[in-house]
């Protein structure tokens, strides 16, 4: 589970983030959304422990990040949008150094089942400026996947990705939720978290616009049922006040009476 309370965080005096409260649980997949700016890779930032918030708390698998923070970033894994590599380790070195950092047991049969699943076994002996620009995003899923974790991070999860890589990419974020993981998705394309995620988060500003299902916002910010989460998030961050519910019709008039 990840649990957000109160999440603030202040650059001077400049707040990226204010009073941001959520909650991802286990088999969901929150899509966190926004306008550029709006604090979505702050929040993420602090979720992971890069940076530390500047008022709130933050739970990972029901551990403080800041009272316990290695035990929280053990159920943890964090996917940026850029993935961080060791320039003088193959793939498959990557993946030992990886179970070693967190303990991870008997750690081979996962590691070749995760580079087959990620279609990367023929590059297990390639270093990271040997591989294309989606290879090392899919080395680092792989890296990060290794130690089974209960909190997903993903920072725009299909950057550099081709079309199989992105149809992997949706069923395996699906399967983790499936598994049991909560899991935060930051992105930039609409139809991608409609297509996967459970749970909506609009941010603008650093604050909480709306959260919840995607039929629960769609009730609150669009004027049809069947609306798309892009009409749903212009709506939610535009800038126009929103405009008065129409008022009931009159009732017909007339002379009829009753009996």
């Amino acid at each position: 589970m990840i649990e957000v309370e109160n999440l603030t965080k202040l650059y001077g005096d400049f707040a990226a983030v204010t009073d941001l409260s959520f909650t991802v649980k286990p088999g969901e997949v929150m899509g966190l959304v926004g306008p550029n700016g709006a604090g979505k890779t702050t929040t993420l930032r602090c979720l992971s422990g890069i940076i530390p918030p500047s008022r709130g708390s933050l739970r990972l698998a029901g551990h403080d990040l800041r009272a316990e923070p290695t035990l929280a970033k053990q159920h943890l894994a964090w996917f940026s949008d850029e993935p961080k590599l060791f320039d003088y380790l193959t793939v498959w070195e990557h993946l030992a150094f990886t179970a070693r950092i967190y303990h991870v047991h008997d750690w081979e049969s996962r590691g070749h089942t995760l580079l087959a699943d990620l279609e990367m076994t023929e590059n297990s002996v390639k270093l990271p400026g040997e591989l294309s620009r989606g290879m090392k995003q899919k080395l680092a899923l792989a890296c990060g996947l290794l130690h089974s974790p209960r909190a997903v991070l993903f920072d725009e999860p299909l950057t550099g990705l081709d079309p199989l890589g992105i149809r992997k990419m949706k069923h395996g974020i699906k399967r983790l939720a499936a598994d049991g993981a909560a899991i935060v998705m930051s992105s930039h394309l609409l139809h991608l978290v409609e297509e996967v995620c459970s749970h909506i988060l609009i941010v603008k500003g650093g604050r909480k616009v709306i959260h919840g299902t995607l039929d629960d916002i769609t009730r609150t910010f669009a004027a049809a049922p069947d609306a798309s989460l892009e009409q749903v998030f212009l709506e939610a961050t535009s800038d126009q006040p929103r405009p008065a519910p129409a008022p009931p019709p009159p009732l017909p008039s007339g002379d009829a009476r009753g009996p």
